[in-house]
């Protein structure tokens, strides 16, 4: 991120900008920081009506020198493959973990889903998952029940028989799926209300144009993750001339027709 952490007059700048009512994503292009970055500093550090930047200073402060209490500064680097700066991979994963929850996402499963997006390999047992993120087995098993009933995560056994959760490309293709098709019962029950309300009505029309609105949004949806499903599957090469080319190792993949 454009100038690693934050100081402590960009922390008065942001409290400037709360004072003035500014959204997120105009102080963060004042500060030429990604909007993630803003959000994450303000709602760890009281949120808009609380932000204070000489405490959110000062607890920045705290949090990495227990963090360096926690995990010496060797052997977090030690673990980190491809020459990673682990300061910067750990504070990565906590702005995933606050965009995950600025999209509904309880804090422990956001962590989880993070910590699984961040490895090269997409997928942790649960005692890996516990040990990266310091909590218990029980808080890990809550989590991934709730992330795999939204088919955010998937369940596969490696070649010790011990079970693994993973993370890969088709599950943001279930995943839009899946919310393309969440509004189906209020759809059907919305053209329930019409005939029991009466066609015509104030009331029923309400319901009819709701109905109708959800079913074309979420026919698109289906339609349009369909046609960009291959995309999941394109890796992206440097020709001769510098430029990114894509390309599949795979050719084109045949695509079911989801059913309701």
């Amino acid at each position: 991120m454009p100038g690693g952490r934050l100081t402590q007059q960009e922390r008065q700048q942001i409290a400037a900008g709360l004072a003035d009512g500014l959204a997120y994503a105009e102080i963060a292009r004042r500060l030429d920081r990604p909007t993630s970055t803003i959000t994450r500093e303000v709602s760890r550090n009281g949120g808009p009506a609380g932000y204070r930047p000489d405490l959110a200073q000062r607890a920045t402060q705290q949090r990495t020198h227990r963090r360096r209490q926690a995990a010496p500064r060797g052997t977090r680097a030690a673990a980190q493959p491809y020459g990673r700066d682990p300061e910067a991979v750990r504070d990565y994963e906590e702005t995933l973990t606050t965009v995950s929850m600025a999209g509904g996402l309880p804090k422990m499963m956001a962590r989880v889903l993070s910590c699984l997006y961040t490895t090269d390999t997409g997928s942790l047992t649960a005692s890996e998952l516990a040990q990266r993120l310091q909590v218990s087995p029980a808080s890990v098993s809550k989590a991934i029940a709730f992330l795999e009933s939204q088919n955010l995560v998937r369940r596969e056994r490696d070649e010790r028989r011990r079970e693994r959760y993973v993370v890969d490309d088709d599950l943001w293709y279930q995943a839009m799926i899946r919310s393309a098709r969440s509004n189906d019962e209020f759809i059907e029950a919305a053209r329930q209300g019409v005939a029991i309300l009466g066609a015509g009505t104030p009331a029923a029309t309400r319901l009819e144009n709701a109905a109708r609105f959800l079913a074309f949004v979420s026919e698109a949806l289906i339609r349009a993750a369909d046609q960009g499903r291959e995309v999941l599957y394109t890796k992206t090469e440097t020709s001769p001339d510098g430029s990114a080319e894509p390309s599949s190792d795979h050719g084109p993949a045949a695509v079911p027709t989801p059913t309701a």
